[in-house]
């Protein structure tokens, strides 16, 4: 699938729709990742993100390569987490920084102004700091306990999403892991991935 390039923060933001599903090696060591991106896709998603926090930057880029390969295949767009570098390495749509990567301005003026730039938020200070700084979204969260993150920031709820979510109006993902029974609790709030 060939697209034409996102310029503008507005383009970049109208391709993020949809469900927003993170691949990490470590939530399903049995399955490889391209296989579980193809496998989405074929379901209807088209937004998904490489985290591996363990691998070396080596083992990272050859399995960053095959999902590159593999959401072009299936005209999916691919995010690298933390990661400029190799969201660049391998061509990807945009990279999803966290509070301690690379600040927004600097990431910007490496990947161009055609990538897609998320920004992890966890508290309404960080969510005013993110307007400021403009990523094309921001995510927030944890808003439930997740066993895929061992560090994660304190679990804020859906009070805590619905208070964030008044404070801007740039797209938002929602953290944490996401059962059908938390799924299905959410789609009755209106409060389903973006907005």
């Amino acid at each position: 699938m060939t697209r034409e390039p996102a310029t503008s923060q507005t383009t970049r933001q109208l391709l993020l729709k949809g469900l927003y599903l993170v691949l990490d090696p470590t939530v399903r060591p049995d399955r490889p990742l391209p296989d579980l991106l193809r496998e989405a896709a074929a379901h209807g998603v088209r937004l998904f993100q490489y985290r591996d926090k363990q691998a070396t930057m080596k083992e990272a880029y050859a399995k960053a390569l095959a999902l590159r390969q593999a959401a072009t295949d299936v005209g999916a767009l691919l995010i690298v987490n933390d990661r400029c570098d190799l969201a660049m390495a391998v061509n990807a749509d945009g990279v999803h920084l966290g509070q301690d990567d690379l600040p927004i301005t600097y990431a910007r003026q490496l990947l161009g102004p055609e990538k897609i730039i998320g920004l992890s938020t966890h508290n309404a200070a960080q969510v005013r700091e993110a307007v400021t700084a403009q990523p094309d979204y921001v995510g927030f969260g944890p808003i439930f306990r997740t066993a895929t993150k061992a560090d994660h920031d304190p679990v804020v709820g859906l009070e805590g999403l619905r208070a964030a979510r008044a404070l801007t109006t740039l797209p938002m993902l929602r953290s944490g892991e996401l059962r059908l029974s938390r799924l299905v609790k959410l789609w009755r709030q209106g409060r389903m991935v973006w907005r």
